[in-house]
């Protein structure tokens, strides 16, 4: 068998390598808008009721919907850049969410 390239090998080569490209186009344009959308948002402890964190609930969890109770210090949830600190969070000892995780205050 020879190691020329025929046609037909040349036609297989460009459409992998335009299908590669395409591919790679496409995932960097799908993570654009999720990044533009981050970028409005901030991470806020406190705030998440039990199950519905957007993703660090501490040691023994895995990530998103895995804190054990509502208003859970070490949880966060996604919320509109600026509101963190104006949402209301029972077990912070500013009564509203956090920035970082925190220690829930006792009842």
């Amino acid at each position: 068998m020879s190691n020329t390239i025929t046609r037909r090998n040349a036609a297989r080569i460009a459409s992998g390598t335009a299908l590669a490209f395409a591919m790679g186009a496409a995932l960097t344009l799908a993570a654009s808008p999720a990044a533009a959308q981050m970028a409005d948002k901030e991470k806020c402890f406190g705030v998440a009721l039990k199950g519905k964190n957007d993703c660090a609930a501490g040691p023994g969890t895995t990530c998103a919907g895995t804190s054990k109770v509502d208003h859970q210090g070490n949880a966060w949830s996604l919320v509109p850049k600026g509101s963190c600190e104006k949402t209301a969070s029972p077990t912070s000892s500013t009564g509203f969410g956090q920035l970082a995780a925190f220690k829930e205050k006792m009842s």
